[in-house]
C-alpha cells in the first residue's frame, strides 16, 4: 500500500517494531495529535490496529479527528502513559500522514475481520518518523527510525553534557 507502512518498517529494523508494538499493546487507548483546518493541534483518543502490514486507524463516522486527517493527514500517535509515572518500558511517539481508505469492499473486508459497525473511517499510517524513549540508570535514551536515516540512538543524561549518538549495532 504505502512506502513507509508497518510492514516496511518491521522489515528494516524488526526488533525495534516489536518494542513498539509491545508498547502500543499495554493499553488500548492511546493519543492522537491532528491539524484543524486552521492549523492549530488537536488531541483525541483513539484505539489502534496492527495487522497486515499496516497501522490502523479507525474512527467514527463524521468524527473531528477523521475530518482533521481528511483535510491534512499529518499526524503524531502517543502511546498510553498507563496508570502512573513508572512507564517501566518507555514512551513511544508514531508521527506520518494517515492514508484514507475509501473502497468499500476494502471497508467492508476491515468491518467484518473487527466487527466494526458502519458508517466508519479507515486509514492507514504511511510512517515518517517512530520514536522510542526510556530510562537507562541516569541517561535518557532515544530511539529514533525514519525511513530515510533508519534507526539511531541518542544517549542524554541529567548534566550538561550534549547527547551523544550510539553507533548501530
Amino acid at each position: 500500500m504505502t512506502t513507509n507502512n508497518w510492514a516496511a518498517f518491521e522489515k528494516a529494523e524488526p526488533d525495534f517494531a516489536e518494542a513498539v508494538r509491545a508498547r502500543f499493546a499495554q493499553f488500548p487507548h492511546h493519543v492522537l495529535a491532528t491539524l484543524r483546518k486552521d492549523g492549530s493541534p488537536r488531541l483525541t483518543g483513539l484505539t489502534v490496529e496492527f495487522r497486515g502490514g499496516e497501522l490502523w486507524l479507525g474512527m467514527m463516522a463524521g468524527s473531528m479527528k477523521a475530518r482533521d486527517l481528511q483535510h491534512d493527514p499529518r499526524f503524531a500517535l502517543h502511546t498510553n502513559p498507563g496508570p502512573d509515572d513508572t512507564m517501566p518500558d518507555g514512551d513511544v511517539r508514531i508521527s506520518g500522514r494517515a492514508v484514507e481508505i475509501v473502497d468499500p469492499p476494502e471497508l467492508h473486508r476491515y468491518a467484518e475481520e473487527k466487527d466494526t459497525p458502519h458508517p466508519f473511517h479507515l486509514f492507514h499510517a504511511d510512517l515518517t518518523e517512530v520514536v522510542h524513549t526510556t530510562v537507562d540508570g541516569e541517561e535518557l535514551v532515544v530511539r529514533t527510525w525514519t525511513p530515510t536515516r533508519g534507526l539511531h540512538t541518542l544517549r542524554r543524561g541529567n548534566d550538561d553534557e550534549p547527547p551523544r549518538e550510539v553507533p548501530a549495532q
